[in-house]
């Protein structure tokens, strides 16, 4: 299909060239004269689009970026960073991780890694797991064996044997049909396709890292999928599940039925004069120069395995939805004019972890890589630097071509915007959280993008601190907002601190509250201008739950 596009462009592919990665870039100044390839073949161009999944052409073009996670505070964000206490993808039954099980000395299984993994919020350099999308069938004629690849390891998945055994199988639970007797096979469960923890050094890698992990995927995957289907120590209805599929014999025919591309979920992205963030998924900021739309939840696979209280744990998985299409900057592909003036990024584009991982969709990136060229060619013709294009005249052109730049459609469910408010408000997303929080919007009324909820588990192990100030003198209302619902704590801890006097209250929160149907009065307060009241919403104890939204300093008006 791609083909027949090139053919009625009228277009010249050239096959089966990289980059070199040592002096393949040839510039000056701020603008990229020529590409060198390995073979030796060098591109001349007035403007270059890097529409690679790993930005090689970007990163050595000079242009700066990042790979990783970065910490919540780099960009205000709640969803970057460690995210620690997700029950996505994550064991549901205890495993233990050890080599002699319940023996600490002899050592952990492959795939999980001594240490802690780190402060919630915190970056680091993790990269969420790749895997191959496999295409399955259960049609006899059509389908072949799960081959054993060479250099295959039981004790690879020891950790997988030992999580069947505890009653749990759902590896291949995300295989979703396809036309003809096929399927689009997908990562799922704790343990699954995803090759968890073994990419990190994939974006920035040579060629030949890059190739010696890649293999290392396809020994890891194909051997799981060897492994489900022959090993004697598997229930056998297992087996029996999984021999029902095989790989398909008119997909990939030219490697086995196995697919050629690795899934690169992300790689490096480009750092520009705009970072798309968390607060564009949701709605809270809005780039003005839209080129096109993402419309998918924030999502990011599992990261990292390690080991807490004697169990294997996985950490890295979110999945936020709930919100609408949102516009991507057209400054988001450009990297800033300083550092190169004649190139286009519409894959590593610049973006925050948390809202690459929404951007991240291929209908997304052809989106942009319309985008991208169509800028490209108003560059060219006003012989003019990429970040000097004329937006307006671009969306102009964009709107003609029939692409979508603004979401005319229903709207998400909306919370009231704190600005709104009198008096002093701090939102949930300004709050300090202890332990792992959801976002949610299911229960309207609710202040700002969404509210948390403790997902009525770890009790005792989560809280979270609102921190008002007082900008001037006078008598308050402090209240606190929550969505009620019938699943509920009627017990919810709220600790109020004022002058070092801490009061202890309870709150039921399957009523709705007075205040307006959002807030519940938690006491009237004097304070001076400048001076702090400390709101701590708790779930120790709670029997339901936990709700926590925002906190407002309501002035009261003297009579």
């Amino acid at each position: 299909i791609m083909d027949q596009f090139v053919a009625e462009a009228k277009a010249t592919v050239v096959r089966n060239e990289r980059l070199d990665l040592k002096g393949g870039v040839k510039k000056r100044g701020a603008r990229i004269e020529s590409i060198k390839m390995e073979s030796g073949r060098t591109f001349s161009a007035r403007v270059f689009i890097d529409a690679s999944y790993e930005g090689d052409l970007m990163a050595k073009a000079g242009v700066s970026y990042h790979v990783g996670r970065e910490a919540n505070s780099v960009y205000d964000e709640t969803l970057n960073g460690v995210q620690l206490g997700s029950k996505k993808h994550q064991f549901n039954a205890p495993v233990d991780p050890y080599v002699v099980p319940g023996a600490p000395k002899s050592g952990l299984l492959p795939g999980v890694h001594a240490g802690g993994p780190g402060e919630h919020g915190q970056g680091d350099r993790r990269v969420q797991a790749y895997n191959f999308r496999m295409c399955m069938t259960d049609d006899p004629a059509n389908r072949l064996p799960f081959p054993k690849p060479a250099g295959y390891d039981p004790l690879r998945y020891e950790l997988l044997l030992r999580y069947i055994q505890a009653g749990v199988f759902d590896a291949l639970r995300s295989n979703l049909p396809m036309p003809n007797r096929k399927t689009d096979t997908n990562n799922n469960g704790a343990f699954s396709t995803d090759n968890i923890g073994m990419n990190y050094d994939y974006p920035d890698g040579d060629y030949a890292t890059r190739e010696k992990i890649f293999q290392e995927h396809v020994t890891y995957q194909q051997g799981m999928m060897w492994f489900l289907a022959n090993d004697p120590r598997l229930p056998a209805k297992v087996r029996e599940f999984v021999n029902r599929w095989g790989l398909c014999k008119d997909e990939f025919v030219e490697t086995g039925g196995w697919s050629h591309q690795m899934y690169i979920r992300e790689a490096r992205r480009m750092i520009s004069d705009y970072v798309m963030t968390q607060h564009n998924c949701q709605g809270r900021a809005v780039a003005e120069d839209s080129i096109g739309l993402a419309a998918y939840g924030m999502d990011s696979h599992n990261t990292q395995r390690y080991v807490k209280d004697g169990h294997a744990i996985n950490e890295g998985d979110v999945q936020v939805h709930g919100f609408t299409p949102y516009p991507i900057a057209y400054r988001c592909i450009t990297p800033k004019a300083a550092e190169c003036d004649n190139l286009l990024v519409p894959v590593c584009l610049s973006a925050s972890h948390i809202a690459y991982g929404s951007i991240r969709m291929e209908p997304v990136f052809m989106v942009l890589g319309q985008s991208a060229a169509t800028a490209a060619c108003l560059a060219i013709d006003a012989d003019a630097a990429v970040q000097q294009v004329d937006v307006r005249a671009l969306q102009e052109r964009l709107l003609a071509d029939r692409q979508i730049l603004e979401w005319t459609g229903p709207p998400a469910v909306q919370g009231l915007d704190p600005a709104r408010l009198p008096g002093v408000v701090v939102d949930d997303v300004k709050a300090e959280r202890t332990g792992d929080w959801n976002e949610s919007r299911s229960t309207p009324g609710f202040i700002g993008a969404s509210y948390l909820h403790d997902g009525n588990e770890l009790q005792g192990k989560k809280q979270v601190r609102f921190t008002l100030v007082a900008k001037e003198a006078g008598d308050y209302d402090l209240r606190l907002a929550y969505t009620p619902n019938a699943n509920r704590a009627t017990n919810v801890p709220v600790a109020v601190e004022v002058a070092g006097e801490i009061r202890q209250l309870k709150v039921n929160q399957r009523t709705a509250p007075p205040i307006d149907k959002r807030f519940v009065s938690l006491g009237k307060l004097r304070l001076s201008a400048g001076e702090k009241a400390v709101v701590t919403v708790s779930n120790a104890g709670a029997n339901g739950f936990v709700i926590a939204d925002a906190v407002q300093l309501a002035p009261i008006e003297s009579r």
